[in-house]
């Protein structure tokens, strides 16, 4: 097997010192103003024999491995891979890798991913976190690494935060189902303490409150098996047949929840309005198409990646911790009468 070159290799083949062979493969020839005809030698000599730096032992050298770490609920979810996307985008035009990954809203699943973060040595977080994960984030904190929030808070962990109006997002989109003649409006959400499931019950109940009308909940379990979704909603549907609307809390509740509606054999919208918390394909290309509060997910993705550059490029700056509460749409479509 041939042996991997290291730096020594190179210094001895060159006759250069490895501390120049260092600053040079590390970007910081022009700061130790090493001649441009050695970098150019140098590099030209890494070229040829297609010398490959150990990006962890340059990190354990630098304390940077331009890497950061995305914590999500689940990547395969339209909305959170949507911004993971933008995200890795802008990372690496400003010199920067992302490591991705699933919590699927375990607690424990996360410390694990945590754990393995801090051992890959990323230099931040951007964390869609699940509960019961206050202390690990908080010791990320004070160990200096810049940590990002997104898509649901933490009041026990200070740090910055990009999210939405869920509040308000689903009390509009209640008061749009009233003022169009619905009366018995449910609403399908998880089973959950996170602050923006908890925020989208608080609007649902509050605008109901308001009209003096009689609340259907559906809590439901997470869980990334559909069949146990469309067997809840299912029966959520067919104890409620009063029902002429029903919002769902999320993209994934609401595709399931559409496969029960149709396996009941009822009709959107003669029998059944239908509106979806985050768009997704499925709800523009369904027959009919579904209406959708729609976040903003260029803005949510640019506004947290800036955050974390801001963080990263001034780790001992202190900055005033800052919440970005971002407005949705309520994208009409054709499954309202």
């Amino acid at each position: 097997m041939k042996k991997k070159l290291s730096i020594n290799d190179i210094a001895k083949s060159l006759n250069v010192s490895v501390t120049t062979i260092s600053f040079i493969l590390n970007g910081h020839a022009e700061e130790k103003r090493i001649s441009d005809e050695l970098v150019q030698r140098v590099q030209k000599y890494i070229a040829e024999v297609g010398y490959k730096p150990n990006s962890l032992a340059r990190s354990l050298r630098t304390g940077k491995s331009h890497t950061i770490g995305l914590m999500v609920e689940d990547i395969s979810n339209p909305f959170f891979a949507n911004i993971a996307r933008m995200i890795e985008d802008n990372a690496y035009k400003n010199g920067y890798k992302i490591l991705y990954c699933s919590t699927d809203n375990d607690t424990e699943k996360t410390k694990d991913l945590i754990q393995m973060f801090q051992e890959r040595h990323v230099d931040g977080y951007i964390i869609a976190p699940p509960e019961g994960v206050e202390t690990e984030i908080n010791t990320l904190i004070s160990s200096g690494s810049p940590v990002v929030l997104f898509d649901r808070n933490l009041p026990e962990v200070n740090t910055d935060y990009v999210g939405i109006d869920n509040y308000g997002s689903t009390y509009n989109a209640i008061n749009h189902l009233i003022s169009r003649g619905y009366r018995n409006i449910g609403f399908v959400t998880l089973s959950s303490l996170q602050s923006q499931m908890q925020e989208r019950m608080q609007g649902y109940e509050s605008a109901l409150a308001e009209h003096n009308m009689y609340q259907h909940i559906k809590e439901i379990p997470y869980s990334n098996e559909p069949d146990d979704i469309i067997k809840h909603v299912s029966a959520f549907l067919m104890r409620k047949k009063e029902l002429d609307a029903v919002l769902f809390g999320t993209n994934y509740l609401a595709v399931n929840g559409l496969r029960a509606i149709y396996n009941l054999g009822l009709k959107i919208p003669d029998d059944l309005a239908v509106i979806a918390f985050d768009d997704h394909d499925v709800f523009q290309l369904s027959n009919p198409s579904i209406t959708a509060i729609t976040q903003p997910i260029k803005e949510i993705s640019g506004e947290v990646i800036n955050l974390l550059l801001n963080k990263l490029k001034s780790p001992l700056k202190q900055k005033k911790v800052q919440t970005l509460i971002l407005d949705t749409t309520l994208q009409i479509r054709k499954s309202l009468r």
